[in-house]
């Protein structure tokens, strides 16, 4: 019988899912590489290296918002967004963890073919 994943497990299964949905779109992933090489950015300053307009920005901003992935604060007239690196570690860790289950089954098999 399958073991029971835990109410905690779940939920860090579905925020992970968040984060890769998030990450899953070209200009998303590209807007977080450019948030974590370069710091805190306006909008407009990912309008001019995107070539899209703010609004598209803001939506793929909002979904990564979403996610938690990023954070978005206002200074005067301009919205300012940055990384929130958390979220990123966090699905750094699921993807460590899922790893480490593929090691031990690949272990287990190559010890069923040898012996």
């Amino acid at each position: 019988m399958p073991a029971r994943r835990s109410v905690a497990a779940k939920g860090s299964i579905a925020k992970s899912a968040a984060v890769f949905f998030a990450l899953g779109d070209e200009t998303r992933l590209g807007i977080v590489s450019r948030l974590g090489d370069r710091g805190p950015t306006s909008i407009a300053k990912l309008t001019e290296r995107f070539d899209m307009t703010r609004q598209a920005i803001t939506k793929h901003l909002r979904v990564m918002e979403h996610a938690g992935l990023v954070h978005g604060t206002r200074r005067g007239r301009e919205s300012i967004w940055e990384i929130k690196p958390a979220r990123l570690a966090d699905a750094q860790r699921h993807l460590e963890s899922i790893s480490a289950q593929w090691d031990a089954a690949l272990q287990r098999l190559r010890h069923f073919v040898e012996d």
